[in-house]
């Protein structure tokens, strides 16, 4: 049954726009239609938040609390339909999104709701007779625009944290995921969060309802989660205006392993880094670097691994690799391994297209892709966003680091070795927000998430999503 994607505005469903196809990565097909917002869709979506901002504002966090947990309970409820939701919208494998996945995408919502009522506030006592207290206040209508590598995850890691601290939401999910939002929307009018509080806008390319909200003056915050250079044309719509920015943007992941690393636990991690959906991620540990020592018997191993992915139907609980979002992506992708291969490095295994059969046929599938590159080849430097990774050996500490931090990128990074000081210490020296020693895509809550250089603008993530969706006001008292 094809999906008929709407808005989501002050708490009612409404068409507007052209309709756009919504495809199914793993066959081609069109599953639904969505609308493609513009300047009206928005305009009526932050005129709902700005006025519903006026009474959720002031909304006891405690109650704020109870209805954003009631949302939460609703996402847990519909977790099936929303695992197939998402498999339909990304093309990952069902069994990924089954795995604790819609969990985190409901645990993103009660986490916020719970913190924003237990985070304590500061004071400074001055030696004259004065005091100075914190305050944090909500800022005001918030644009959160995500993408489809994950989309159900990135939305509520924005609406979490937006909603929690008083802020009132218009999300602008990514064109090519616009099913999993939509039905958020459903669960939250099912929660009875009041109208205008959240409210979804669809748009498809340029001159639509994400550039339209960039520009909007009434919008006070921008939390973007994607590419890079979209990233820098956000910032310039938005400077006129002066919004304020959390920006989570392209990587290129280092995974360095030691030859005192646990080597089966390292390949299994190097699989999960560089091939978890796709390799459609930006946290991916797209650069493997291996001791010189146990490179070869490294390489031998992970090739194996890689060449033994089960590649196939997103639905089949057995299939570990879906497919790549859409025919454009997987010839970007392919594109990057053909001129790898024009470079002069060797291809260690996939670098195809693979063509399945029956109603896959269409599908846009690929082969787990190993390549044995150096540190300064544009397969090393770019990100790929795809399931193509790169092996290379090092000799010393010192080289491995600079190699590590030599790309313009700083979002993650992963440290395998057996010597905690060695741990401690190479991961200190990475230029990147996120650094996983002897694991991979280990999440709290609590901590930072971000990235340095190109890879983004400042945190979120327990007091540092406070401190984005919130301003400090001071209030000093003369006792």
């Amino acid at each position: 049954m094809p999906f008929d994607v709407q808005h989501y505005i002050n708490g009612k469903f409404v068409d507007g726009g052209e309709r756009f196809s919504v495809y199914y990565p793993a066959t081609g097909e069109v599953i639904g239609k969505a609308p493609d917002g513009g300047q009206d869709e928005v305009n009526a979506a932050v005129e709902a938040a700005k006025q519903a901002f006026e009474k959720w504002s002031r909304t006891k966090p405690s109650e704020r609390r109870r209805i954003l947990n009631r949302f939460a309970d609703a996402i847990r409820q519909h977790a099936d339909e929303l695992s197939r939701i998402e498999t339909l919208d990304v093309g990952r494998p069902i069994s990924e999104n089954r795995h604790h996945y819609i969990e985190r995408v409901a645990a993103n919502i009660s986490f916020f709701a719970d913190f924003a009522t237990m985070v304590g506030s500061e004071c400074y006592p001055m030696e004259n007779g004065y005091v100075n207290y914190v305050l944090r206040q909500p800022v005001g209508v918030a644009a959160l625009i995500t993408p489809w590598n994950v989309p159900l995850m990135l939305e509520t890691w924005k609406i979490g944290p937006a909603l929690a601290f008083g802020n009132t939401v218009v999300l602008k999910p990514a064109e090519w995921t616009p099913l999993g939002a939509w039905k958020l929307a459903q669960l939250a009018q099912e929660a009875d969060l009041p109208p205008g509080v959240l409210n979804v806008v669809h748009g498809h390319g340029p001159n639509s309802a994400g550039e339209f909200l960039t520009t909007h003056p009434d919008v006070a915050l921008i939390s973007f989660t994607g590419e890079t250079i979209t990233g820098q044309t956000i910032m310039r719509n938005g400077a006129a205006t002066l919004k304020r920015y959390s920006f989570e943007l392209g990587g290129k992941g280092a995974n360095i392993i030691f030859e005192d690393a646990d080597l089966d636990r390292a390949v299994q991690i190097a699989k999960r880094a560089a091939f978890f959906n796709q390799g459609e991620f930006c946290l991916a540990g797209s650069r493997i670097f291996v001791h010189e020592s146990i490179y070869d018997r490294f390489v031998a191993d992970f090739v194996e691994v890689a060449k033994g992915i089960r590649v196939g139907d997103p639905m089949d609980p057995e299939t570990e690799m879906g497919a790549l979002i859409s025919p454009e992506h997987l010839d970007r992708v392919l594109g990057f391994v053909r001129g790898s291969r024009d470079d002069g490095n060797e291809i260690l295994t996939g670098g195809e297209r693979l063509r399945l059969s029956g109603a896959l046929s269409g599908g846009n599938f690929m082969a787990p892709t190993v390549i044995a590159a150096k540190p300064q080849d544009r397969i090393c430097q770019d990100e790929v966003f795809g399931p193509v990774v790169t092996v290379t050996p090092f000799r010393t500490e010192e080289e491995v680091i600079a190699w590590a931090n030599g790309t313009r990128y700083g979002l993650s990074a992963v440290v395998q070795t057996r010597d905690v000081s060695r741990a401690h210490r190479v991961a200190a020296a990475m230029k990147a927000g996120t650094v996983w020693v002897n694991d991979f895509f280990v999440r709290d809550l609590r901590v930072p998430f971000g990235g340095m250089k190109h890879s983004g603008i400042g945190r979120e993530g327990g007091h540092y999503s406070m401190e984005f969706y919130t301003e400090a006001m001071n209030i000093c008292v003369a006792v």
